[in-house]
């Protein structure tokens, strides 16, 4: 059978030898040989069939009798399940079996709860025999039995753990336990209500050691504290007793100016301390081993005769009263005797072991924990006191500065009619080879800041640090309390801003040499972190707003003044010339004013500077508004030019104080005033051509000399119109000036 499944190849049944060649296609003649050859095969294929099954006949016909046995049993088997079937659906048995099995079921089910219920009773009532036994404790005073008891009752309700499936009446009973709670809580507490009493008479705490509270009588102290110990009210109940030990031995004894002394006096039924004033009336609590020595005393009175040296119960007392002591003393105590100068550091040291040694006597006491450090609260503040120190300082140092700049008027400070520049107040900046006047508050803030300098230079990292902190944040008072404290100073004109300006430019001197003079002499660690130069451009940012402030406020004056003049126009007539000479008048007046302001506290550089951008404003717009007029009758120019005189002559003096300065120095010679001040060349000029001829304006043109002046062929042109009347020489002079080439 394997060659009916051999493959067959074509290129056998072919005559043509190469069928891979696309250019070879197959003939007509080549297909019907192939179709023969096909059939041939198939008909091959088909006798090899057949002779194989006549070959093997035996085997196939008993594999189909295997098959038809196996059909066969198979509906035997389909037969016999359908009858049993049709049996059960006769006879139920199955259902009479299944009721029985359920009923048994249920019966045993009921059975087990009738159980449960009855053990449930059986337990209700047992846990409410003990709470009655509780009650009954309770009221015989036996509290240790029916703390204990009550406790075990805790546990069998289930206290605090709620179940919705557990019985109703439990409730009921977790209701009554809370009752018995409440009962028994409320009497103990009574109990050491009474067993601890403060006489502030006799100045003594007494301690009984056996109560009596109602008609209960003879009831010992040590039993009142176990049954509250396994009620777990032990905290609760020493709460009270804790805070009156607070304020009536603590805070008395730490808090009074000559040291305390206290007296213990034991007996059978009680136990009484009694506070008394030390005997040494010069003793003092320096370095704190008196203070420590009488708190550990009455720690050690508690620890006797209320806890019975029983060291869970002085624990309880330790976590009620300890946190408060502890802040008691470090607020009465250890900050005040913090060094308030670096040299005094050493002798700090003394109080540092004390306070040790103090804290080790309350651990073996067990007031405190010996494994929490959190305990440790006042070793931990004295082993940091330099930071303390450094903070102390830091404090004083920051409200010492803020005092200096409230305190201050910024007045300027009279000297009996000497110099202002005499004055003590006047310092030199260090990068601009200059001297200002300066206010009280900065110069003594700077002095403040370089003694603060000074001392991180000499201190530990730590305090070097809090140090330069301080002074960081002393120089940035100056910008945060001044510019708000005289907020309406700056915006007018006075000499109280100018002295600000003054304050802020000698600041961010001052600061910008700072990295000079002490960087070098800082902790090594600070050295790459502690930076003064961002806050110079701050202030001097801030001098230079306040300068500016100043400088727009006198133009916006000046604008105000030459409005009133109204352009300047027919000055010729009475009225209009009295406007024109009382704006006049005041722009002089202001501009004397901000001269006699300016001048004496300014740098000569500022003024200069600052002087002449107000004038060159003044000057432009006078020469503009009059070179604006359209039509100058004869009589009109003389009174403008009569003006233009009237205003420099009056402004002489404040020229020669901008002309005055280094002799050698040509910058401020009167010859380059006009240099500084483009518009005064102008203005003179103007003044001269309101009274000259069409043909020397127009020869001052044609040789440059109005051009240098700041005038502009429009201008000319527009001023020549508006004084001559239309001529051909005019209408020559204008063709010359418009033609004209330089």
């Amino acid at each position: 059978m394997e060659s009916l499944f051999d493959t067959i190849n074509v290129r056998d049944l072919l005559s043509a030898q190469d069928l891979s060649d696309p250019n070879s296609p197959l003939s007509a003649p080549d297909l019907r040989l192939l179709i023969q050859r096909l059939e041939s095969h198939s008909l091959q294929i088909r006798s090899q069939v057949q002779s194989y099954l006549v070959s093997h006949r035996d085997d196939f016909a008993s594999l189909f009798s295997l098959c038809n046995d196996a059909v066969s049993q198979t509906h035997r088997v389909s037969d016999d399940v359908s009858g049993i079937l049709r049996l059960l659906s006769d006879r139920p048995i199955d259902a009479e079996v299944r009721e029985v099995l359920e009923e048994m079921k249920g019966k045993r089910e009921e059975l087990k709860v009738k159980r449960e219920l009855l053990g449930l009773v059986g337990t209700i009532v047992e846990l409410n025999e003990k709470l009655e036994s509780v009650r009954e404790g309770l009221k015989s005073g036996r509290f240790q039995f029916a703390a204990q008891g009550l406790k075990e009752l805790k546990l069998a309700l289930r206290i605090g753990d709620d179940d919705d499936r557990e019985p109703l009446v439990y409730g009921l009973l977790k209701e009554e336990w809370s009752q018995c709670f409440e009962e028994i809580q409320e009497v103990l507490v009574k109990f050491m209500e009474k067993a601890v009493r403060f006489d502030m008479d006799l100045n003594q705490v007494e301690v009984k050691y056996h109560l009596k509270v109602e008609n209960m009588n003879g009831i010992p102290l040590q039993t009142v504290l176990e049954a509250m110990d396994v009620v777990g009210i032990l905290e609760y109940g020493l709460a009270k007793v804790a805070d009156l030990m607070i304020k009536y031995v603590i805070t008395p004894f730490v808090n009074r100016g000559r040291p305390l002394s206290f007296l213990e006096d034991l007996n059978q039924e009680s136990a009484i301390l009694k506070i008394v004033p030390s005997q040494d009336s010069k003793l003092e609590y320096l370095d704190g081993e008196f203070l420590y020595s009488g708190i550990v005393l009455f720690i050690k009175f508690i620890y006797k005769s209320i806890c019975f040296q029983n060291s869970s119960w002085i624990r309880c007392f330790g976590w009620l009263m300890w946190p408060r002591i502890s802040e008691l003393i470090i607020s009465s105590f250890l900050s005040k005797v913090v060094p308030t100068d670096a040299s005094k550091l050493p002798d700090f040291q003394k109080i540092i072991k004390c306070t040790s040694e103090f804290e080790t006597a309350l651990k073996e006491l067990m007031f405190i924990s010996a494994s929490d450090d959190k305990d440790n609260k006042l070793s931990n503040f004295a082993e940091n006191v330099e930071v303390h120190f450094a903070f102390k300082k830091k404090t004083e140092i920051l409200a010492k500065a803020r005092n200096l700049l409230l305190e201050c008027d910024f007045s300027i400070p009279q000297n009996d009619g000497t110099s202002i520049q005499s004055s003590n107040h006047v310092v030199d900046l260090l990068f601009l080879s200059e001297r200002c006047l300066v206010s009280k508050a900065a110069k003594q803030l700077m002095e403040l800041v370089h003694q603060t300098l000074q001392d991180v230079c000499l201190s530990s990292t730590r305090v070097a640090l809090e140090f330069y902190r301080a002074a960081r944040d002393a120089i940035l008072l100056y910008e945060v309390v001044v510019p708000v404290k005289l907020e309406r100073q700056l915006d007018g004109i006075n000499q109280v801003a100018v002295l600000i300006h003054n304050d802020c430019l000698y600041l961010s001197q001052e600061i910008l040499g700072f990295a000079f003079e002490y960087r070098t002499d800082f902790p090594s660690s600070m050295k790459e972190h502690a930076v003064f130069v961002d806050l110079a451009p701050r202030f001097q940012l801030l001098a230079e707003e306040i300068l500016q402030r100043q400088v727009h406020r006198v133009i916006y004056n000046l604008k105000e003044a030459i409005d009133g003049a109204d352009g300047f126009q027919n000055t010729h007539q009475v009225q209009q010339s009295e406007s024109a000479k009382f704006s006049i008048d005041q722009v002089v007046f202001i501009l004397e004013k901000v001269h006699i302001i300016w001048e004496p506290l300014l740098l000569p550089s500022t003024y200069r500077k600052s002087m002449c951008t107000v004038l060159e404003s003044v000057f432009s717009r006078i020469a503009r508004d009059i070179l604006l007029l359209d039509d100058i009758a004869a009589e009109e120019t003389l009174q403008l030019q009569r003006l233009i005189h009237l205003m420099l002559e009056n402004l002489s003096s404040l020229f020669e104080s901008l002309s005055t300065g280094d002799q050698n120095s040509l910058e401020f010679s009167a010859d380059s005033l006009e240099n500084l001040i483009p518009s005064l060349c102008k203005i003179r000029k103007l003044s001269e051509l309101l009274d000259m001829p069409l043909k020397s304006i127009t020869a001052s043109w044609e040789n440059n000399e109005l051009l240098s002046c700041g005038f502009t062929v429009t201008e000319v042109v527009d001023f020549i119109k508006a004084i001559f009347t239309d001529s051909p020489l005019r209408k020559d002079c204008l063709w010359r000036i418009q033609n004209a080439s330089f």
